[in-house]
């Protein structure tokens, strides 16, 4: 929020907490405000007039000092980072243990949202997630995709079955799908009938040609046809 400052955010907060009971001071230590009730442990609270990364690292950092950190940010136009990003933020503050406020003004008038308190937060694996991760290392030929790469579609195992098919017709003229089997294409039957890439024509009864979006492929993807024929 343009020409906001966290002094902005302050008096918002700390009322916000007082109403909680907690006795409320800012800048005690390296901390934007320390908020305490009782004999429990401090409450700590960074400021930022936007969500950035720095708001971010500083909340961190005073995990050093208290278990309960929260990152406290004006609420924000519709193009910000966190309008854009909302779920994947909360998502990366629960793994960090760290709460989030968002902060409203509206003129005179402002308001403390708590979108996330601090817990200490164990993922939930997605077994069905890491055994199709699994299953696509093992079942891609080599490591035809450097990490990183982008401006190319991603050469998956899916994707060399369909060249090495592409390729087979290629260089034989159409083939049943038993041929397209003996070429090492344990699914030829599922990736003909479902074409997603549009590379092959049925000219017969279980036998396919190559279309001209299968050519255009061939030459496309040339380095990755190279590799698989080198494993054949």
């Amino acid at each position: 929020m343009a020409g906001l400052c966290e002094t902005a955010l302050y008096q918002p907060v700390k009322e916000f907490l007082q109403a909680q009971g907690y006795a409320v001071k800012g800048e005690i230590g390296a901390c934007d405000l320390v908020a305490v009730r009782g004999e429990e442990p401090p409450v700590v609270v960074e400021l930022k007039a936007t969500f950035s990364l720095a708001l971010l690292l500083q909340a961190v950092d005073r995990l050093a000092v208290s278990d309960t950190v929260y990152l406290a940010f004006a609420d924000p136009g519709p193009r910000s980072l966190w309008r854009r990003e909302r779920r994947r933020i909360c998502k990366l503050c629960r793994l960090l243990g760290l709460g989030l406020l968002l902060v409203r003004l509206r003129g005179t008038e402002a308001t403390v949202e708590p979108v996330l308190d601090p817990a200490v937060y164990q993922p939930r694996r997605n077994k069905r997630r890491q055994t199709r991760l699994l299953k696509e290392f093992f079942e891609r030929i080599g490591d035809p995709m450097p990490g990183g790469s982008t401006g190319r579609p991603v050469i998956t195992a899916y994707r060399q079955a369909a060249l090495a098919c592409a390729d087979a017709i290629a260089r034989e003229g159409p083939l049943p799908l038993a041929r397209l089997r003996e070429a090492g294409v344990g699914d030829a039957a599922k990736i003909m009938q479902r074409n997603v890439y549009g590379w092959f024509d049925r000219v017969g009864r279980g036998t396919y040609a190559l279309s001209p979006k299968g050519s255009h492929a061939l030459e496309a993807f040339a380095d990755a046809v190279a590799v698989l024929r080198k494993r054949q």
